[in-house]
């Protein structure tokens, strides 16, 4: 859309409070709030950034929907930023990509660390110490002995496993401990999470000083720092969480803005005692879209804490139970996400000294953390001359002397996969490994521009391989028009391949290491697909003496491929029916 039709398309629209979307084909740009929707949208005809200005150009339509009063508007704003994900909007990250534990919804509930809780599911977190959080979860199962297992696992036991036999599960699959008592475990590990620490320091103490007293010194060394782990969880606040006479909820946030990364680092704090700390990263392609709509703020002021902070409060608690109050590093740039807090009763306050001066102070300590060793995302970004590729997609190919021929690919976002977000792709059967990679960025890439994936596009593409394999995905993304960086990492040296040439990066370099992690799970998630369907082309289970159609049937009924088959433990193969000892040696040996 040019300045004309942005004009003309204002003043179509009315004069009240709502909401606006920049739309082009289905997708949606960006989401804005205003008090004059006409007057707002009427602005984007002289854009202040060359990045908006890329928007409006890349824009079709303008849509809208109009809401009572201001507060509806910054909600519903907040909700289609969460839900659309607009690329020009400044965007909380969800929970999702932090480590949680979650107690599963089951009659027997198992106890896990996930990114993606089931429905049901009671969790803790999120956490941002992924290493501490297990640790924690090692010890709950060394203390209480819950299950890790899998419902189906569950289901389809008649014997105790291994977990049992370690000493880290009770077996309430097979009744070696009754209902109650187990659940009186789980009642006892949920009591840590929700800050009890006792429910877990104490009998780790009582072992470590049986240990010591027995001369049992190594035994009793990991149980020292296991202990100490325990202790470090809840805690790290010293005095500045000591108030127990306090039994408000309190949220504290600070937020911190590097370039085009921006933090926001929350404590929570019950009855006086911090109870989870957890960071968020909001996707900034670009911070001053967010704050166009707040009136009295200026482009200059776009990229700060201020304004990153009223993006944060209005997303985050759009959908959260609201704390008693909400105690920040600085007045948000956004005065409408401030009276709405405290319509709903939370005291916002930014405080200058005293006992929550200093954990403002904490929260900020927390916020200039900076993720991985020194941000590898960052470093990727610095080192290729780009922005901030906070979504990577890498792609491999996969097959048999060109058969069974397969692509794959897989998402990381801010350096951790999200498997949610990866795909697969059957390929022409044909070796050429040139050809199928072009064949599979094709099809990426068409998907992308005709709005047919419901993934927002990445930041950048990283191809398995070396110059040949690059130039046909370049080929192939110039073919459909697609406009994405792309790269290549070459497994032989380790070579990053650009368009400019091959580099030879550090091999310490934590960037390189981010590619390798991306390249290496292409590369696994491509070969596993490719055994699927190559065993989907001839089952080799066929070949095996001693299972028949019957019970070829049983086993990818009981299994649900040759794949599941062929990670299947010895007992699992011998609980089929029609399969002995003799037939799962030979499944096995032949899988």
């Amino acid at each position: 859309m040019d300045s004309d039709v942005v004009r003309a398309r204002a003043g179509d629209l009315p004069t009240e409070p709502g909401v606006y979307q920049f739309r082009s084909g289905e997708t949606t740009l960006y989401v804005g709030k205003a008090v004059d929707i006409r007057d707002r949208v009427r602005s984007y005809a002289d854009p202040r950034s060359a990045r908006i200005r890329g928007m409006v150009e890349r824009a079709d339509r303008v849509e809208f929907a109009v809401t009572d009063t201001e507060t509806q508007a910054l909600l519903l704003e907040a909700n289609l930023i969460k839900r659309l994900r607009p690329r020009y909007n400044v965007r909380l990250k969800d929970d999702k990509s932090y480590p949680l534990v979650a107690f599963s919804d089951h009659e027997v509930p198992r106890v896990e660390i996930t990114r993606d809780p089931e429905e049901g599911a009671v969790a803790y977190g999120p956490f941002t110490n992924k290493g501490r959080v297990e640790t924690i979860v090692k010890a709950i199962r060394d203390e209480y002995r819950l299950r890790g297992c899998s419902d189906h696992k569950y289901a389809n036991r008649d014997r105790p496993c291994l977990d049992y036999e370690m000493g880290i599960c009770s077996a309430p699959c097979t009744g070696e401990i009754d209902p109650e008592s187990y659940a009186e475990d789980v009642a006892a590990a949920r009591r840590f999470f929700e800050g009890e620490t006792g429910a877990l320091a104490d009998p780790l103490r009582r072992r470590m000083e049986a240990a010591a007293e027995n001369a049992e010194f190594e035994r009793a060394a990991n149980l020292r720092d296991r202990l100490e782990a325990v202790e470090a969880f809840h805690g790290e606040g010293g005095e500045a969480v000591s108030d127990r006479n306090d039994d408000r909820t309190v949220d504290v946030l600070a937020a911190v803005v590097e370039g085009e990364t921006a933090r926001v680092a929350r404590l929570h704090s019950e009855r006086g005692q911090l109870v989870d700390r957890s960071r968020h990263r909001l996707d900034t392609p670009t911070i001053e879209a967010a704050v166009d709509d707040a009136e009295e703020v200026v482009d200059d002021d776009a990229h700060t804490p201020a304004a990153v902070l009223s993006a944060f409060l209005a997303q985050y608690y759009a959908e959260r139970e609201f704390p008693d109050a909400v105690l920040l590093a600085e007045r948000p740039a956004d005065a409408d996400v401030v009276e709405w807090l405290e319509r709903e009763g939370v005291a916002v306050r930014v405080p200058g000294a005293g006992r929550e001066a200093k954990l403002v102070e904490l929260a900020l300590k927390n916020a200039r953390k900076r993720g991985g060793r020194d941000d590898p995302v960052g470093a990727l970004a610095d080192r290729l001359g780009i922005d901030r590729p906070a979504r990577v997609e890498g792609f491999d190919v996969s097959h048999a002397s060109g058969t069974a021929v397969v692509g794959s690919n897989v998402c990381f976002i801010d350096g951790s996969a999200r498997t949610s977000e990866y795909r697969r792709k059957k390929l022409t059967d044909r070796n050429d490994d040139y050809a199928n990679m072009r064949e599979l960025l094709r099809w990426r890439a068409t998907r992308a521009v005709e709005n047919r994936d419901d993934r927002p596009d990445p930041d950048l593409l990283l191809i398995d391989g070396g110059e040949g394999q690059l130039g046909a995905a370049r080929d192939a993304l110039a073919e459909v028009s697609w406009d994405v960086p792309a790269i290549a990492l070459a497994k032989a040296e380790e070579l990053v391949v650009t368009p400019d040439g091959p580099l030879r990066w550090p091999d310490d370099a934590p960037e390189l290491h981010l590619l390798q992690r991306v390249r290496d799970e292409a590369h696994r998630f491509a070969v596993q697909y490719h055994q699927t369907v190559r065993d989907e082309v001839k089952t080799v289970l066929d070949d095996v003496p001693g299972v028949g159609p019957e019970t070829r049937r049983g086993l990818l009924r009981r299994f649900g491929s040759v794949e599941n088959v062929r990670d299947a433990s010895f007992e699992d193969l011998t609980d089929v029916e029609g399969v002995g000892d003799t037939t799962a040696r030979r499944l096995r040996e032949r899988l």
